[in-house]
């Protein structure tokens, strides 16, 4: 099928046209005509696949022509996101009269007031943000016609959940509501039934199944040589970009201190950058500048970065679904990727609970002429040995017990 046959106004046909697309994704086929007939949508679909146009194009479709007041609010859970949807919806909206306006948190005021008092048609917003707004009175949400909820599962690991409640009592009861989401955990359940009408769930492909073009690799190594096996992997790879992941924000300072201490090209991004630094840091790995970006998982989702030929996890995510957001920045649109990861002892649950989920077996190997340390992993990679028998043999063998001399990587 084409654009032309779900029932998009020209205007929104045009700014497709303008895009360089000819055909609809599957999340783009399924969810468009559910919106225009003014179903509510739960959506649920893999990185890559279109999801933002997927509710863009018929609301901006139904919304037609500028009044000047808020009538669609898509809320998101961070900066980047917000930024990256509000330019996505000026793309396609360009052969309109419509205005579209983003609010966060992380910079002034001056320029979101200006917005709201010109009048605008489209708030991207995050939640807190968009609430000190309210408060101030700069914003009134009482013609809000289409409500997205983006990402819902993020707002909800963030603990944004009360602010959301807090937003939608401000918008009509009779209104379209969307809601994206890769994982449906209890209180998202509640919130569906609290905040929508007898939606029609989409979801496009397997949650849990990584692309098919990721090659994906374990390299266990004891903790005190972690970061020395990370600074051996990265001379070792033909790489065109690198996402490193960390678990903390002062674990992701800390690896692009070592990396820059390395002589790699690095950005920074975590929630405690300012925006400038985190816009400086995206563009700059987007556009080379950086050949590497270090992240907590505020990266994992939703971001706009191609190209991306590795990902490392050099700290195991806790959660199983965060292993396949991470690795889903790689093996893009069919292109190859590689997803490492670096395995100390205390990870091997985790580890576990991630090939549970992804139900396959991820290969463990080592670094060819890395002077590796003992580990007890060694030992459990080679007989298959669960990750609770492994963790029971550390306890015996103990942790500090290591052979041969560690050799830094210079």
């Amino acid at each position: 099928m084409s654009f032309q046959s779900l029932g998009l106004s020209e205007k929104v046909l045009a700014g497709v046209k303008s895009m360089g697309w000819s055909e609809p994704t599957p999340i783009q086929l399924r969810a468009i005509p559910l919106i225009l007939s003014g179903r509510d949508v739960i959506g649920s679909a893999q990185t890559g696949t279109g999801k933002t146009a997927a509710f863009a194009l018929p609301i901006l479709s139904k919304l037609d022509a500028h009044m000047g007041a808020p009538r669609a609010l898509i809320l998101e859970p961070t900066r980047e996101l917000a930024a990256q949807v509000e330019t996505a919806f000026r793309d396609y909206a360009r052969h309109t009269s419509l205005d579209v306006a983003v609010i966060y948190g992380g910079v002034g005021y001056g320029a979101q007031n200006e917005a709201l008092q010109r009048g605008v048609d489209i708030l991207v917003a995050t939640p807190g943000r968009l609430l000190d707004h309210i408060e101030r009175r700069n914003c009134r949400l009482d013609r809000v016609q289409y409500l997205v909820l983006d990402e819902a599962d993020r707002m909800l690991d963030m603990g944004f959940l009360p602010d959301v409640r807090r937003i939608l009592e401000k918008c009509p009861r009779e209104r379209h509501t969307s809601l994206f989401s890769a994982t449906i955990p209890p209180e998202i359940e509640t919130l569906i039934n609290w905040a929508m009408r007898n939606p029609e769930a989409v979801e496009i492909g397997m949650r849990r199944s990584p692309a098919e073009t990721v090659r994906h690799l374990i390299y266990p190594v004891a903790d005190a040589q972690k970061s020395d096996l990370l600074i051996a992997l990265l001379e070792n790879l033909h790489y065109d970009s690198v996402i490193i992941f960390c678990r903390t924000k002062h674990g992701a300072d800390r690896a692009a201190g070592l990396l820059k201490r390395n002589n790699h090209a690095v950005a920074v991004l975590h929630s405690n950058r300012t925006q400038r630094e985190r816009e400086q840091a995206l563009d700059g790995f987007r556009n080379g500048r950086f050949e590497v970006l270090v992240a907590t998982d505020i990266a994992a989702r939703g971001l706009d970065i191609a190209n991306v030929s590795h990902v490392i996890n050099y700290d195991v995510p806790q959660h199983p679904e965060d292993y396949v957001h991470r690795i889903g920045r790689t093996g893009r649109a069919a292109a190859s990727g590689d997803a490492f990861t670096l395995m100390v002892a205390e990870d091997a649950l985790h580890v576990e609970a991630i090939e549970r989920f992804i139900s396959r077996r991820i290969e463990r190997t080592k670094l060819e002429g890395f002077d590796y340390r003992y580990t007890v992993l060694f030992d459990a990679a080679q007989s298959g040995r669960s990750a609770r028998e492994s963790k029971m043999r550390m306890s015996r063998v103990g942790r500090g017990y290591h052979f041969g001399p560690s050799r830094r990587r210079r």
